[in-house]
């Protein structure tokens, strides 16, 4: 009975089958700490970046981009050989063997300028990869119709580890200074070994219902050759136009990202205070993302369809670079980053995921990778670099908001197309096809 009574109080929240909630609650927990390691050490990264001046930002920005271009391909290597129940813990534990390895630099004396510079390189790398690797995995054991109505809630355990993670942070910062702060790297991998086993537990329940199928996808390596994302993208539309969404996104992203560093930097003074200050705005971010991930998305995407929550994130930039042409200052900054993270996070991040249930295994794994690091990089590296460009025309704050606002139109645009056809191939997967071509890869062909 008691039971009864709470799954009755989950499905008011979440439209979750009493089958699907293993899977949905260790998909959940898996979030969270895999993104409340990352918050640990974020505003660490953001601190150090800040600490060179804004003139060194986009060449860090520029060599994320090398290092990604130059770990793809070892990433595909991973990818052609190994299963999916390899693949989660391989990833996983090397990049807490390298947060354990910059524990033991700061604790030799290496000199903390050198290590501030490599560290944010290699956060930014470490991010999007074991982030990749989490909705891969997602996409990978749930169908596009219960990536509709699921995936908003397992990204609110996201946000709600992307809360816990800098609230840890901005508790310890100042009384830890900065001499002490490199312990987080040591509780960050600690999450990252967890990770394993809640990915291991969510394959688990997900597989329970067709146990033989889903331990034969495990086990199977996804194959391919080494460079199949790139192939796979170029060949088809869709993808390179998730791939075009990803180009725009990560644009806006850098636009605002510079102006605040910029701000912040004039409002706070020491790492200790930057740190801080960072970590209470993610803090403020991914509070409004977890309410937004449990009670929207998955209505969102249910009843209005993925169309609605694809285009939300489009609107809101044009919307805030158009009110930060008016008037640019730390408050609006503020607002609209807090307003766009928040979207992508909760309702931007889980309907682009959707667009991947539909597509073959190597796309899941490969195409999806390189969009996610490579593209997702080389647009920071290139947005910062036309950033710096446009200032040095003589281009104020007010100018470069002006340019970003077209570019947000392109968007909307791309995003009403990447909805219509994810509807038109999920609903040629559901269709029951007599003796499909073995070469046959859904999507793909049709782009």
């Amino acid at each position: 009975m008691q039971r009864g009574f709470v799954l009755r109080l989950v499905q008011r929240v979440v439209a979750v089958r009493p089958e699907e909630i293993g899977a949905v609650v260790w998909a959940f927990v898996y979030f969270f700490l895999l993104l409340s390691g990352y918050y640990l050490i974020r505003p660490l990264r953001d601190a150090m970046g800040i600490a060179g001046g804004e003139k060194a930002l986009p060449w860090l920005f520029s060599a994320t981009f090398v290092v990604m271009l130059c770990a793809v391909p070892l990433y595909g290597a991973l990818v052609t050989r190994l299963s999916r129940r390899r693949l989660v813990p391989v990833v996983h534990r090397f990049f807490a063997a390298n947060l354990l390895l910059f524990f033991a630099l700061a604790s030799l004396g290496v000199p903390r300028p050198m290590i501030g510079r490599v560290f944010f390189v290699w956060t930014s790398v470490y991010n999007l990869f074991v982030v990749s690797v989490l909705w891969s995995f997602l996409v990978d054991v749930f169908t596009s119709e219960q990536g509709k109505r699921l995936f908003g809630v397992i990204a609110a355990g996201g946000s709600a580890g992307a809360i816990v993670g800098p609230l840890v942070t901005a508790a310890v910062s100042e009384r830890l200074g900065q001499t002490h702060l490199f312990w987080l790297l040591v509780l960050s991998a600690v999450t990252l070994e967890a990770c394993v086993y809640c990915a291991r537990r969510a394959e688990h329940h997900a597989g329970a219902r067709n146990e033989s199928e889903a331990r034969a996808s495990s086990d199977k390596p996804v194959g391919g050759s080494l460079f199949a994302g790139v192939r796979l993208i170029v060949a088809s539309p869709y993808l390179a136009g998730i791939a075009l969404a990803m180009l725009l996104l990560t644009t806006m992203n850098t636009f605002l990202y510079l102006q605040k560093t910029d701000l912040v930097r004039r409002a706070a003074q020491g790492a200790a205070a930057h740190t801080a200050l960072f970590a209470w705005n993610d803090t403020a971010v991914n509070v409004l993302s977890a309410a937004l991930s449990l009670f929207l998305t998955g209505r969102l995407m249910t009843r209005l369809g993925l169309a609605a929550a694809l285009v939300v994130l489009p609107v809101l930039s044009g919307l805030g670079f158009s009110a930060l042409a008016v008037y640019p200052s730390l408050a609006v900054v503020a607002v609209v980053e807090g307003l766009r993270r928040a979207s992508q996070y909760a309702i931007e991040r889980p309907a682009r995921e959707v667009l991947y249930t539909v597509l073959p295994r190597e796309a899941k794994y490969k195409a999806k990778s390189f969009i996610d690091t490579v593209v997702f990089r080389g647009g920071d590296a290139s947005s910062a670099w036309a950033h710096a460009g446009l200032l040095s025309l003589g281009l104020s704050s007010s100018g470069i908001s002006l340019v970003a606002v077209p570019l947000a139109g392109l968007w909307l645009g791309v995003a009403l197309f990447l909805a219509r056809r994810e509807k038109i191939m999920a609903a040629e997967l559901s269709e029951p096809r007599a003796a499909p071509r073995p070469a046959e890869e859904p999507g793909i062909s049709q782009g």
